[in-house]
């Protein structure tokens, strides 16, 4: 979604920064422009950043479309939070090449952690201030890091 507040764009920015710096060999991060197709190739969405480890596989049809995300970020905002932990999230997790499923908190320092188990289901965790988010490759994300100071930008 275009148009959010400058606390959401600040933190979208500092992930996608995080994660670029910290990504293995073969992996890309995207920014919020990148669309995520779902398997019924039926509808796209966009996630705030986004992490595909090696070749783009496109949706059939498209130029643009990607159907094989790792890792989905979502900065949480008042207007999307239900779609993000609801639709776009029941559509994320039937994504096969999913492994990862963030989401940002606009309004306390915290990120929730989706973690594909080799099972095939999911386990949830929340990290705050302090504490680190380990993703399944092994990048890890400094909750502090990434909220000090953007409190004081205007959040929605």
């Amino acid at each position: 979604m275009a148009g959010g507040s400058p606390r959401h764009a600040a933190l979208s920015a500092r992930i996608v920064r995080a994660l670029g710096a910290s990504l293995k060999h073969g992996c890309e991060v995207f920014s919020g422009d990148l669309q995520i197709g779902f398997a019924d190739s039926a509808r796209y969405v966009y996630a705030d950043a986004t992490i595909v480890c090696g070749a783009l596989r496109i949706q059939p049809g498209t130029k643009d479309v990607v159907e094989n995300p790792s890792v989905v970020v979502e900065v949480l905002s008042s207007s999307t939070e239900q779609y993000d932990r609801g639709l776009k999230w029941d559509g994320y997790r039937r994504l096969s090449s999913l492994n990862d499923y963030l989401l940002v908190s606009q309004h306390t320092a915290s990120i929730e952690h989706y973690r594909r188990e080799s099972d095939g289901s999911w386990r949830y965790t929340a990290a705050g201030p302090g504490e680190r988010v380990t993703l399944t490759d092994g990048t890890t994300l400094d909750v502090s890091a990434l909220f000090e100071g953007v409190f004081e930008l205007a959040g929605d």
